[in-house]
């Protein structure tokens, strides 16, 4: 007689109840990502900043846009906890809170741009869905190129806060070197955020950033310009396994290791490059060395970030590794000895990132 593979349960209401309200909550997420988008590129969330508790037709005039949109818009936001809704006046407004995450690109909690990477990210989900059946990869520059730019806005306000006044300090002798006059290569650098940072916090030292993406460093070059640092920074397309140049006193890969096809290779280059008493700064995200150490909202919020952008980059290159972004420190340091290093440690952590130092 044939079994069946079904197993048939007794569905619990409560837990059924509280599964539908994650579904909800998800479901309205899915919708909110695009609604701070909306905000962020019209000005909407920087106009209530400035202006105060504000009505529909203000917003919109002020902004340039359309009232009945901008209503529709408010509401969702207030919905969402996004902004105040004041029932005696019908007035909007944020509180501090809501306007430093959501008005201040400076701010090291400015979010919006984590929503432009997750819609961008998105809309490769057709693609992604048929490398499920092929195995094939999908290549950083194949995606919209809105990801470049919300990739650059997601972790900027996290290097602004951490970059210069904890990660730096915490590697073995690099602050002073940079403060005296350091050669340094920033690798994946992407559209140029923490190379620039690097190069405004020290300005004796020279500073080359490298990415494989061509559209990606012209931008960083006009960034670099903008932000008046060209002449101590310059941004030129390499890949991870033979950008050029040896001597250099600190070699850094921001959140781009995992990303990599081949990062035993790549360890094998940087170790190349590097001067005898050079470093190897590997940021990543933050990760335990098991799943049952990632099943949270910071894991979740990985995972699925990984299942888009980083294995499908990994599977489009050689080699294809495929280490996903909750890799762990484990596999880390197992990539960097393979690759030569024979010093590795955890140098600093936050909630967000894990912060590694190598040398030879």
């Amino acid at each position: 007689m044939a079994v069946s593979k079904k197993t048939f349960t007794t569905v619990d209401d409560d837990k059924l109840h509280q599964l539908l309200g994650k579904f909800v909550t998800d479901f309205g997420a899915a919708f909110h990502a695009g609604m701070v988008v909306i905000g962020m590129e019209l000005g909407l969330y920087k106009d209530m900043a400035n202006e105060g508790p504000t009505l529909p037709s203000e917003l919109a005039e002020r902004t340039g846009t359309n009232e009945r949109y901008v209503r529709e818009w408010l509401n969702s936001q207030a919905a969402g906890g996004y902004v105040e809704y004041d029932t005696d006046t019908g007035r909007y407004f944020l509180t501090a809170e809501q306007a430093f995450t959501l008005a201040d690109e400076t701010s090291p909690a400015y979010m919006p741009g984590a929503f432009l990477l997750a819609i961008s990210a998105l809309r490769a989900v057709p693609k992604i869905t048929e490398r499920f059946r092929t195995g094939d990869g999908l290549g950083w520059h194949e995606h919209d190129s809105g990801l470049f730019r919300g990739t650059e806005l997601f972790f900027r306000p996290g290097y602004a806060a951490n970059l210069v006044s904890s990660w730096i300090p915490s590697l073995e002798g690099v602050e002073a070197k940079l403060k005296d006059g350091a050669k340094v290569a920033d690798v994946g650098c992407g559209l140029g955020a923490s190379t620039i940072l690097m190069a405004q916090a020290y300005p004796n030292s020279t500073f080359t950033g490298f990415d494989y993406h061509d559209a990606s460093i012209e931008m960083a070059k006009e960034r670099a310009r903008e932000a008046g640092v060209s002449d101590r920074v310059n941004f030129e397309v390499a890949k991870a396994k033979d950008y050029p140049g040896t001597g250099y006193h600190l070699v850094t890969f921001f959140d781009c290791l995992h990303d990599m096809g081949d990062p035993v290779g790549a360890s094998a280059h940087v170790l190349e490059s590097l001067a005898p008493d050079g470093a190897w700064m590997i940021v990543e995200p933050f990760a335990e060395d098991n799943v049952e150490g990632n099943i949270n909202p910071i894991g979740r919020a990985f995972y699925g970030a990984s299942t888009l952008l980083c294995t499908p980059a990994s599977l489009s290159q050689e080699v294809g590794l495929a280490l996903g972004a909750q890799a762990g420190e484990s596999k880390i340091r197992e990539v960097v000895t393979e690759g030569g290093f024979t010093r590795f440690r955890r140098a600093t952590q936050t909630p967000f990132n894990l912060v590694y130092e190598a040398k030879p």
